[in-house]
This record gives structure tokens, C-alpha cells and sequence, in this order.
């Protein structure tokens, strides 16, 4: 999914300091409604101004479940990527995936999509026909400097289901619960959907090297992190943490669309579901990365010039005239590019083959123009966050 927020600003995004072993951050989410005659509303809770990062992940969007017939469901034409990879997870509905390495794949329920951008790729996503509500997530990671211009691919893998003693597990990235994910990540990363029956617990055993954020899509739950003592700890405590006394009581609480963020340092982790209703949560995380990014509209650079030129790059693929560019990103009334996402008669852009020099390629088949960039600020991109 394009990050569609009307007035896109840059952020810098620094890795966390020192911190206490295993203590916790509740981050709230923001609406963000997206662009388009018929907007869906996202609920994002990475970045913010309290956190920028846990691990590599940098991007959250919590959306639905949104009638679709009301909503008009997911309309995201072709639009750019760089420097992350996306990871697109659905609790109900089908999306529709084209990108400009010709992957057509329709996403389902409980299977991972992950696209690496790399040096640049473009994409479209579109609600099937057939789905009449649409829930999911849209997470983002960086890839760290060593690989942030790897050449684009896609993954897809449909995860088992893992069985747990009061509920069950996807393990779609990295390593829990004695589950492995054979994609590939470029930094060391977990991420996995855990559902548990109402006022039911499950601890699992994490990497303490990582930090982690659990995001509520279902319930509510209490996060208990366990931190070893200190003389059990002190040889492999992860770097930049501060030795707790004791173990710290620490465990906190979160909401639908809430994302709990869990410092490096704890060993395990214990959710408890509220009573009432199941639970369903996505348990992300990853070692601190260690790295500053700049992060504006769809694109991951280092500074203001790479952005700026992967921006006018972009425009110069599609073809777009910033003149006749409007503040949202969209093309302004009277360019030719104009469209309804829902006309039948939509301009057909993935019919033409990229030219030698094309960084984000054409993604073929989508019956709709690109997504032309938003204009830049007026003042150049600075570290900030």
C-alpha cells in the first residue's frame, strides 16, 4: 500500500538510545484518511514522533474491517517504492498485487506478501470483486545500508498454523515458538499473528537482543516482559541497556490499534488476553537498527537529494508535469491522467515496456495511471525526529 497521507512530511528516523531492559511504550495510532474519491481511513501507529523504529520495522497501518461497498475498498494505483520492503497481511478480503517485476498474486488471509524495493520497484493494489469487507495490516521495514539498493523481488509464503495450548500462531517472518520462516530478511527480524481465547495466556521465549511491538487488532491484552536479573544477564545484555535492579514490573496493557512497544532486554514475554472477546495481536520486532532514515511519501533514503531524486525519477518514468500536480499528490483537474479508479474507461499505463534506463519499471495489466508524487516541501528534507 502507498503511503497516501495528503500532506506527507519527512521523517528522520534514528534508532532508540539506551533504555531499561524490557520496559514498555504504549504508542496510540493517528487516522490517516488515504487519497482517492472514496478514501479507506488507516489507523498508523509507526512513525510518531515517540518512535520511529522497532527493529527495522518503521511503517504501521491497521485498517478495517471497512464494508467495502461503502468504502469502496483498497484503489491504489501503480505507485514507487525505495530502500524498504513491504509486508502486506490480511484478516479478511483479497487484495490484488501487480508489480513492475510482473508478479500478479492475489493476497489472502493468513499469507505473506513481502515485497523488497530495494533500488526501486513499482506496484498496485486493488480490493477483488469478491470481497466485501477488508481487514488487515500494511507493515514496512528498512532495508539497512548495506542493502537498501539489493535488486527488487517478491516473496510469498503461506505460513502453518502453529498450535498453542490456548490458541495458535503464523509465524511469517523470522523465528518463534520453535517455528521458522524460510523468506529471507535482510536484518534479523520476527514477525507473526497470535490469536488466543479470551482470559487465556501464552509466554513465549524471544531473542533479548530484540526489541518488540505487539499491535492489537482483536481484545485487549496485558504484555508482561520477563528481564533476567542482572547477574544472570550481565554477559549477554544487548548493547546501549541499562541493568535493571531486579526484574522489572513493567508489564502494560493495549487496545485495538495499539501498538506496545517492548525494549531489548527481556528473555520472554507473556500476553494475557482480556476477558470477553479472543484475542488477536501481530508480535513484530528485530535487533535495534542503528541506522538514521529519512522517510517521505513512498520513499527511504539517507538524505534530502536521495529522496529528491528518486522522487524526480519517478516523475520523469510516468511522464507527470509537477505544474499540473495538485497538493494531495493526485493529478490536477484537466490532466490528461485524471481518473476515476472505478471507470471503466481508465487510462491503461501497463502496456508499455520500461526503457532501458527505467529504475521503477511498469507494472503491466493495471487498468489505471500512476500515482504521480506529491510536490516536495519548500525547504529541503532535515534530520528531525
Amino acid at each position: 500500500m502507498t503511503n497516501l497521507d495528503t500532506a506527507p512530511t519527512e521523517v528522520l528516523c534514528t534508532g532508540a538510545d539506551g533504555t531499561t531492559a524490557g520496559t514498555t511504550q504504549l504508542l496510540t495510532p493517528r487516522d490517516v484518511p488515504l487519497g482517492g474519491p472514496r478514501a479507506m481511513t488507516v489507523r498508523r501507529t509507526l512513525p510518531q514522533r515517540a518512535r520511529s523504529f522497532i527493529g527495522a520495522w518503521c511503517f504501521a497501518d491497521h485498517y478495517g474491517p471497512d464494508d467495502v461497498a461503502a468504502t469502496g475498498g483498497m484503489r491504489v494505483p501503480p505507485h514507487p517504492h525505495t530502500g524498504l520492503q513491504t509486508v502486506s497481511w490480511l484478516f479478511s478480503g483479497e487484495v490484488e498485487h501487480r508489480d513492475s517485476l510482473g508478479t500478479h498474486v492475489v493476497v489472502r488471509p493468513g499469507q505473506l506478501n513481502l515485497m523488497t524495493a530495494g533500488h526501486g520497484i513499482s506496484h498496485s493494489e486493488d480490493s477483488t470483486d469478491a470481497t466485501t469487507v477488508l481487514h488487515g495490516v500494511q507493515l514496512w521495514t528498512v532495508l539497512p545500508e548495506r542493502d537498501r539498493d539489493a535488486a527488487p523481488r517478491f516473496d510469498h509464503h503461506v505460513p502453518p498454523v502453529t498450535a498453542l495450548p490456548s490458541g495458535e500462531a503464523r509465524v511469517f517472518l523470522g523465528s518463534l515458538a520453535g517455528t521458522t520462516s524460510p523468506v529471507p530478511t535482510f536484518s534479523p527480524l520476527v514477525g507473526a499473528e497470535v490469536v488466543l481465547r479470551a482470559g487465556t495466556a501464552w509466554t513465549v521465549d524471544v531473542d533479548p537482543t530484540f526489541e518488540h511491538g505487539v499491535l492489537v487488532d482483536r481484545g485487549g491484552v496485558t504484555v508482561e516482559p520477563h528481564v533476567a536479573r542482572p547477574d544472570e544477564a550481565r554477559d549477554g545484555a544487548a548493547p546501549g541497556l541499562e541493568p535493571a535492579a531486579v526484574p522489572p514490573s513493567s508489564a502494560a496493557r493495549a487496545d485495538r490499534a495499539e501498538l506496545l512497544h517492548v525494549a531489548p532486554g527481556a528473555h520472554a514475554l507473556t500476553l494475557h488476553a482480556d476477558d470477553g472477546e479472543d484475542l488477536r495481536v501481530l508480535l513484530i520486532g528485530g535487533e535495534p537498527l542503528g541506522e538514521q532514515i529519512v522517510m517521505w511519501w513512498n520513499f527511504i533514503g539517507r538524505d534530502h537529494a536521495e529522496v529528491e531524486a528518486a522522487r524526480r525519477r519517478w516523475q520523469a518514468e510516468i511522464g507527470a508535469d509537477d505544474a499540473r500536480v495538485d497538493a494531495t499528490g493526485d493529478p490536477a483537474d484537466g490532466d490528461p491522467r485524471t481518473a476515476d479508479l472505478a471507470a471503466d474507461d481508465a487510462p491503461d499505463v501497463g502496456t508499455h515496456a520500461p526503457g532501458s534506463g527505467s529504475r521503477f519499471g511498469v507494472v503491466v495489466g493495471h487498468p489505471h495511471a500512476p500515482l504521480p508524487a506529491p510536490p516536495m516541501p519548500n525547504h529541503r528534507l532535515k534530520p528531525r525526529g
